[in-house]
């Protein structure tokens, strides 16, 4: 790795840890998450000892409790990750940052890996409010939180990976979109609205289910293995695991590299 590189990495990561805006979002994931979480925990492990039997089998419970990490709380990482770069464009410190570097292509090189890191930070978060409540309560009903199942450790490791990725995907639209309030707008109302709506219409037909698979929410949803959305909606498994992850580092690269074509070569004044 060049001087340069690591350079741009420390002082992106200068960046990070001077603002209050990683915190505030990173509790505000926790209690969200855990509530979520807990609530699922409380409300299925409950109904599992009914006289209809359990709504999910209890084999399946844990892991889809513990993906509220990310089936709710992906929306956070990709948010600070657009963030951290329109704020760049909001108060214009790209300009001493590019006369202290020059090399633009290396600059946004380090915030992408920085952002990556700050990612995994928030999927860890994240998998330990879900798994804290999520797995205090299953125990409490007589549900087994499967935590030495070898597969709820591949299913963690996904999980950070895929939080990771939706911070590159991120920066990746924060470079496309420099507009701060734009960007907030579409990580918004995308994350929340439009695909949830088009994914509950592509179930309809089997053309369009597999069309869906690709959208960034249901790419992620089959790289962590386990999420609340398919378990409800009785959507089929999608994609392998590592074909959501390619889905997702395309998502990010595309957006980085049209981002890097645009916006990011013109003067910051």
């Amino acid at each position: 790795m060049s001087a340069g590189y690591l350079g741009a990495v420390r002082s992106e990561f200068t960046k990070v840890r001077t603002t209050r805006l990683w915190w505030v979002l990173l509790v505000i994931m926790a209690a969200y998450v855990g509530l979520c979480a807990g609530g699922m925990a409380g409300i299925l492990g409950g109904l599992g000892g009914g006289a209809n039997g359990p709504v999910i089998p209890d084999a399946q419970l844990p892991l889809l409790v513990y993906s509220f990490a990310t089936s709710v709380g992906y929306v956070f990482p990709v948010l600070f990750g657009a963030l951290a770069v329109t704020s760049e464009f909001r108060f214009q410190s790209l300009t001493p940052t590019f006369l202290a570097n020059p090399r633009r292509g290396v600059v946004l090189g380090g915030k992408a890996t920085t952002l990556l890191i700050v990612g995994a930070l928030f999927g860890v978060v994240a998998l330990i409010a879900s798994i804290g409540l999520g797995a205090s309560l299953l125990a409490a009903f007589g549900i087994d939180p499967l935590l030495g199942d070898p597969e709820t450790w591949a299913f963690i490791g996904r999980s950070v990976l895929a939080m990771a990725l939706w911070s590159a995907i991120g920066v990746g639209l924060g470079v496309l979109v420099p507009s701060q309030v734009a960007a907030i707008v579409i990580v918004l109302a995308f994350t929340q609205f439009v695909e949830p709506l088009l994914r509950l219409a592509a179930s309809f037909t089997d053309w369009s289910a597999q069309v869906a698979q690709f959208l960034p929410g249901a790419a992620s949803d089959s790289l962590v293995g386990a999420s609340i959305y398919t378990a409800m909606s009785g959507a089929s498994a999608g994609l392998d695991w590592w074909q959501g992850g390619l889905v997702l580092v395309a998502y990010a690269a595309i957006a980085t590299l049209i981002g890097f074509l645009t916006s990011w070569r013109r003067d910051v004044s």
